[in-house]
């Protein structure tokens, strides 16, 4: 585990994650998820990723 914000909380799975054109809008992105209730939140995986699979090797970066 990488030191940081992973370690500290233990995350150990990737069950959501949104692809965005610029690094404007995944700021913000981030600021409009971080701003909502913690039901949101659940609500957006649980939309997207109902049995909570660890998305990690899906993603690619490049």
């Amino acid at each position: 585990m990488i030191d940081g914000f992973t370690k500290r909380y233990r995350c150990k799975l990737l069950v959501w994650y949104e692809m965005v054109e610029t690094m404007e809008a995944a700021i913000g992105r981030e600021k409009q998820i971080k701003g909502g209730s913690r039901m949101k939140k659940l609500a957006l995986i649980d939309t997207l990723n109902p049995v909570w699979r660890d998305l990690y090797a899906d993603v690619t970066i490049g």
